[in-house]
């Protein structure tokens, strides 16, 4: 079995089912993020796994041990929390050691863990400090050391990093990685932030609906998703849709309408019959402007729309354009390649695209 083994994981609140079936195995040692939007059920799994709340249903085993029925102090578990929850009146020393000393742990333990987790975080020279004396992130270093402290099977951090600025939360995601690095022991996160999820995890558990839509390396759920959800919720900027519908499709590919204008030939060999409608994915970095007056590869999904938007980032700008039928796209590239207000034609290699069927899924057989 994996170190961390849940297993038909359900929960219901009343008649309302939160999480469905979950299957999960995290293997020791590794960083696991859990990222989907507001409601899918990330934080409600996370509270399971430390016994704040009960399943309906399903297993949760550590190191091939059912701990359902286990006591959340005795599961090996430390939870770091979106707010900071650190005691006004108290020291920064005095924060980190409660839960020891709560336990009754000798002073001289409690003194050298909190000590060592003070030098790990950086904390050492604040130990005398109250938390108003403190930066936004100094006061997430001592929520996360009081976790240290206890010496967890698994670390638990439920959005930790959204009460800080912008600079500070890429800041504090260094030091969590360099925090993982130094301790080597497992940790899940939970954040709706998919860049915040992508430069953290190991692993991603892409959420939504309750379900598990795809578990696996963040890479890997960029290159190759298994359905739409995944394929627009990873990556920044989103991905593209074009809405299509199939003229023909057959081993020599498949041939649609594109609702924006145009047709595409895409080398993908699916059983559609024509007229069924489909989406196909385009990474905005696929993209380019075509020049104008020369047409675009024969080989290429190819769109017109008009630059409703420039955003200006630098060594490159993106590009907002409005389409035919009245959807947007985006289209990341070198600067100045349009100006406000410009019809445009943008095109993508076929061959590097995604198609999707009506219901969702992934359609796979591309060249």
């Amino acid at each position: 079995m994996a170190f961390l083994e849940i297993r038909s994981l359900c929960k219901s609140f009343e008649s309302y089912p939160v999480l469905k079936d979950i299957d999960l195995s995290i293997e020791k040692g590794e960083f696991v993020v859990f990222v989907g939007p507001s409601g899918c059920g990330k934080s409600t799994l996370l509270r399971m796994i430390t016994g704040l709340e009960t399943p309906t249903s399903g297993t949760i085993a550590i190191e091939d041990e059912v701990i359902n029925d286990v006591d959340p102090a005795r599961r090996g578990t430390a939870m770091v929390f979106q707010s900071y929850a650190l005691y006004p009146h108290m020291t920064v020393f005095q924060n980190i050691s409660f839960g020891l000393r709560m336990s009754r742990k000798p002073k001289a333990l409690i003194r050298e863990r909190v000590e060592k987790a003070a030098a790990i975080l950086r904390l050492d020279k604040l130990l005398d400090r109250k938390p108003a004396q403190l930066s936004g992130g100094q006061k997430q270093r001592v929520a996360i050391g009081r976790a240290i402290v206890r010496e967890p099977r698994v670390f638990l951090f439920d959005e930790p990093l959204s009460n800080l600025d912008a600079e500070l939360r890429v800041q504090m995601r260094a030091e969590l990685l360099e925090l993982h690095e130094r301790l080597g022991t497992t940790m899940i996160y939970v954040t709706h932030d998919q860049v915040e999820a992508m430069t953290l995890a190991d692993k991603m558990v892409v959420m939504s609906g309750g379900r598990i839509q795809q578990y696996g390396r963040p890479l890997d759920l960029y290159d190759d998703p298994d359905n739409r959800f995944v394929a627009g919720f990873v990556g920044s900027p989103k991905m593209n849709f074009l809405s299509a519908t199939v003229t023909s499709a057959g081993a020599e590919g498949l041939r649609a309408d594109l609702a924006a204008g145009g047709a595409a030939a895409l080398p993908l060999t699916a059983a559609l019959a024509p007229g069924a409608r489909i989406d196909i994915g385009i990474r905005p970095e696929q993209l380019s402007v075509v020049p104008a007056g020369q047409a675009p590869s024969a080989d290429a999904v190819s769109v017109a729309g008009r630059v409703a938007l420039i955003e200006d980032l630098g060594a490159e700008s993106y590009l907002h354009l409005h389409l035919a039928d009245d959807s947007r796209i985006g289209v990341r590239t070198a600067r100045h390649a349009a100006h406000l207000g410009e019809e445009v034609r943008v095109a993508a290699p076929a061959s590097g695209v995604l198609v999707f069927d009506e219901a969702g899924a992934r359609l796979r057989g591309r060249a």
